[in-house]
Parts: C-alpha cells; structure tokens; sequence
C-alpha cells in the first residue's frame, strides 16, 4: 500500500473529525444562548410557572451550560447524541434516518449533474461551434445565475401548471433537479475550460499528428487529461450541493435533514439542531474526503500540492 497516499487519507480524517466537531459544538452554544428555549411555547400558552419547571427540570434545562455541553460531548463520545425535546426520541434515531434522504437526494443531484454536466463540458470545449455547444452555453450561463431555491420554486410552478412534475410531498423530481441543474451548468463551463486547454496541450498535439481518431483524442485522451481541474473542485460542489439541499427541503417538503433542522429551529430543540449540524457536517466532510482521494488517484501530483 502505498505510504504516502494512508498518511494523506490520515490528514484528511483527522481534520474532516475537528471541523465536524467545531461545527456541531458551534450550533449546541449558539442555539442554547439564542433567546427562548423548549419552553417557550409553553409560556406563551399560558402555562404556570411551576409546570414550566418541571418541563426545564426535565429537559436539563435548568442546568449551566458548561455542565449540558460537557454531558453532550460525552454522550457523543457513547454515540448517544440525548433526546428530542420535540418528538421525545432519541435524536441519533432520527437525525440518520433523515441524513439518509438527504444523503439519497445528493447523490442522485451529483449523478444527475456529472452525467450532464461533464458530457456537455467536453463537447462545448472540444466542438464550440457544434450545435449542441452553441445551445448549451447560454442555457448554462442561466443556470449557473440561478440559485437552487428559485429552480425550485420555478419547478413547481412548472410542476402545478403541468403536471408534469409531481409536487406531492416526498416526490424526488423537484428537488433532485433544482439541486442538479446549477450543479450541472458550473461543471459544464469547468469542464469545458479544462478540454480546451487539455486539447491545446503539446501531447494531445503530438497524438492528433500521429493519427489518433478525434473521437478517441477528445473522449478518451482529453477527457482524461481535464479530470484534475473538476475533480479539484468536487469538494466545493459537493458543499454548495449540501447547502442548496437544506433551503430545497423545505420549499418541496422533502423528508431530509434539512426540513429537520428548519423544525428543530423553530422549537428551540437543542439536542437536535446540534445532532442535524454534526450530521449535516459529517456528510460534508465525506463528500470532501472523497473528492481529495479520488483526485489524487487520478493525478498523485496533487497530493504535493494538498499537503
């Protein structure tokens, strides 16, 4: 096995590990100083006071905030991250169950938007006065500009007027396709730019003067060549991906992380906002993680230059 390639990985695990727990201790103290807590509902209810006690009592409420922090960072240590002061369950339950439809819903975008984002990169890059190439650059200069929140809203409008897009409440279309359409154009423009300068590069030169077929030049011998480029950036797409997602699942109702997040806000639920922010951070961090091996598999020069 290769040393130098365990002890990148290592540097990337140990760095992915401190950002998510800064992240998740980030979102346990902002969310515990924030004005009102589980409570507040009940006070504006109407409750007595010694109902709302016994409500704090319960939920450790009452204690300081160093001694709920340091119970939290321990039970994270047993893999216990507490209970929900919402749903009254275990909040590892259902923060995985739904980082699992948002981690679904992710993937299916970035497939979505490699399978026609690179495509349509390497034609527009190696063919820019094809047909296909003349169409995909302003429709891809569009999509870049739109944010994935206004691609939802626009799908279902388009969806409702139609019908040719279920809007129902965990129907997957929507919200794959907002979130890979601008995924999509970003990685056709880079693609493109990386295949116009892989095609110009003297050793593409040098073969095209050998006879190798165009076909195989471009398909095989550029599209190789580009990878580098777009796999430097997966990391930033893969983040842009994730943090698209959240304000996605909340316009189209998509049962995810997101819409967990949104909820556990809005009930001032402590030990599942700082839950969905580990979560939500972990599967960032993979993401990254994932996108630095793959680069440097393609290309070990870029190990020197992450390190």
């Amino acid at each position: 096995m290769n040393v130098a390639l365990v002890r990148f990985a290592a540097q990337r695990l140990a760095s992915a590990a401190l950002f998510v727990l800064i992240v998740a201790a980030s979102a346990f103290t902002l969310t515990v100083v924030a004005p009102g807590d589980a409570t507040t509902d009940l006070r504006a209810s109407g409750a007595s006071p010694a109902v709302i006690a016994r409500e704090r009592a319960r939920l450790g409420l009452d204690l300081p905030i160093t001694e709920r922090f340091g119970t939290w960072i321990g039970g994270i240590a047993r893999g216990d991250l507490g209970e929900s002061s919402m749903y009254g369950l275990p909040v590892r339950a259902l923060v995985f169950a739904r980082a699992a439809s948002t981690a679904r819903l992710a993937a299916v975008a970035l497939v979505l938007a490699t399978l026609i984002g690179l495509p349509l990169g390497i034609i527009s890059g190696a063919m820019p006065r094809h047909w296909v190439a003349r169409l995909t650059a302003p429709v891809s200069l569009a999509l870049v500009s739109c944010p994935p929140i206004v691609g939802a809203l626009g799908l279902l409008l388009l969806g409702a007027s139609t019908g040719w897009l279920s809007i129902e409440s965990g129907a997957m279309v929507i919200p794959a396709l907002a979130l890979a359409l601008p995924l999509a154009a970003s990685l056709e423009r880079l693609q493109s730019q990386a295949v116009r300068e892989a095609v110009a590069a003297p050793d593409l030169m040098a073969a095209a003067a050998r006879g190798i077929p165009p076909v195989r030049l471009i398909w095989v011998h550029a599209a190789r060549q580009s990878l580098r480029p777009v796999l430097g950036v997966y990391g930033v797409v893969i983040g842009s991906l994730f943090g698209g997602s959240f304000a996605v699942e909340v316009i189209t109702a998509w049962p995810g992380l997101g819409r967990l997040t949104f909820d556990a806000l809005r009930g001032r639920d402590v030990f599942l906002v700082a839950g969905c922010a580990l979560a939500g951070a972990v599967c960032l961090t993979a993401g990254n993680v994932i996108a630095d091996l793959a680069r440097v598999l393609v290309d070990p020069r870029a190990r020197e230059s992450q390190s």
